[in-house]
């Protein structure tokens, strides 16, 4: 398989995404719109009631700040899966908001949890395990990208702060390195040069035989021979007036 066949741009890169980040627009629009708050439709953990919130938790945001912080980084980290990975990717999204919340659910503290930071940390784990375990050049750089970017966010899988719920986190994070181990993705075949193949012959290597076995350069000698031709000159005489 081919990188251009395997990363391929489609509509969906954008749809997705675009989709994902009008609804929990919409759903706080709603709220402030109406004067609600939709914060019961959160997770709380170990209550069977609160288990609805797996599913609605990521669309329910407290502040237009934390509405604001998980928008640009759901919009490209769900972009570059689908994109990079697009064969799993609904997969990801799909399952990452289950596994994620079922772990907030087992974990968390007995207060509601919202918000989109679970399938935002299970996208940034997913990418930068995946990418190194798969050791192929594109998908490793992107994760050094993820690392450059949001490497910040490892911190706060951790109680460094009881404001935000870190179980949720820590819950999208292991999510994420799971589906890195076992979900399957279709990785590129990697191109070889000729000196990476087995069957190759350092003796019949063109470049090669430009060195000797110390490595000190050696000027060859065109083989061709230029053949002389011989020319002939044909000289005609005109009789001039008499």
């Amino acid at each position: 398989m081919s990188e251009i066949t395997h990363f391929k741009f489609s509509n969906r890169v954008i749809l997705v995404p675009l989709v994902l980040v009008l609804s929990i627009w919409i759903v706080f629009l709603i709220e402030v719109r109406l004067g609600m708050n939709f914060n019961t439709y959160g997770v709380l953990p170990r209550k069977l009631s609160g288990l609805k919130g797996i599913l609605f938790s990521p669309f329910i945001h407290g502040s237009i700040e934390h509405l604001y912080n998980n928008t640009i980084p759901l919009v490209l980290l769900s972009s570059s899966v689908l994109y990079f990975y697009r064969k799993a990717a609904f997969k990801i999204l799909f399952y990452g908001v289950l596994l994620s919340g079922i772990m907030t659910w087992c974990i968390g503290r007995e207060s509601y949890h919202i918000g989109a930071s679970g399938l935002i940390y299970v996208l940034a784990s997913f990418i930068f395990f995946k990418g190194v375990f798969t050791k192929y050049y594109r998908l490793v750089a992107l994760s050094l990208i993820i690392v450059f970017i949001y490497g910040s966010m490892l911190w706060f899988i951790f109680p460094i702060d009881t404001t935000i719920s870190w179980e949720g986190h820590l819950g999208g994070f292991l999510a994420g390195l799971l589906f890195a181990v076992f979900i399957k993705v279709p990785i590129p075949d990697l191109k070889k040069y000729d000196w990476e193949k087995d069957d190759f012959n350092e003796e019949e290597d063109e470049f090669l035989q430009h060195f000797d076995e110390h490595g000190n350069f050696i000027e060859k000698k065109s083989e061709e021979t230029i053949e002389e031709q011989s020319i002939t000159i044909t000289y005609h005489y005109k009789e001039g007036p008499k």
